[in-house]
């Protein structure tokens, strides 16, 4: 657990995983993980958790996790640039004939296409240059899913709820012609 380490420990652990965690810096931090992690990672401790006693087990645990492949990353980039495109260009049909203003209706069928190419985009460029492109990712799916909640919402507005309305006032008014002036 991280309050079990000093600082200066932790930072010396994570430089050697950083540096590739070999086997010839491994006795540099041996000592903080027989001292401060082997009482707790190890199979006399009886807890179901990895165990830190020798350099095999240590580097199956420092061993950063680098995500996907590429060929898996490019089939499942390709498959949710189509899915997704062809989900958008049938809920945007229909919102396009919306009763909202022009400006308003180009740019939500807009803002997700571009969400998508966000999103996606992110994807490889967290894998292969910076991890924070992650939070992209992230900003990307929130946009697309505001953009279809807002397709979705305001077509079915425009459909169902805004003809009741329009009937409604309608009979509101013809209701008001037939009542005698006072």
């Amino acid at each position: 657990m991280a309050d079990k380490l000093a600082h200066e420990e932790r930072s010396q652990i994570f430089q050697w995983i950083r540096a590739g965690a070999t086997a010839e810096d491994y006795p540099k931090i041996k000592p903080v993980l027989e001292q401060k992690c082997a009482p707790c990672h190890s199979a006399q401790s009886g807890m179901p958790i990895a165990p830190l006693t020798s350099f095999e087990d240590v580097k199956k645990v420092a061993t950063p996790d680098t995500g996907v492949s590429m060929l898996s990353l490019a089939r499942v980039s390709h498959i949710h640039l189509f899915g997704i495109s062809i989900i958008f260009l049938l809920t945007g049909a229909i919102f396009s004939l919306s009763m909202t203003p022009i400006w308003f209706r180009v740019a939500v069928l807009v803002i997700p296409y571009l969400a998508i190419i966000m999103d996606i985009g992110s994807w490889w460029a967290t894998k292969y240059y910076d991890p924070i492109f992650a939070y992209i990712v992230l900003i990307g799916g929130a946009f697309m899913g505001l953009a279809m909640a807002c397709q979705i919402l305001v077509s079915l507005w425009d459909m169902w709820i805004a003809p009741l309305r329009a009937t409604g006032r309608a009979k509101s008014k013809e209701l008001q012609s037939m009542m005698p002036l006072r």
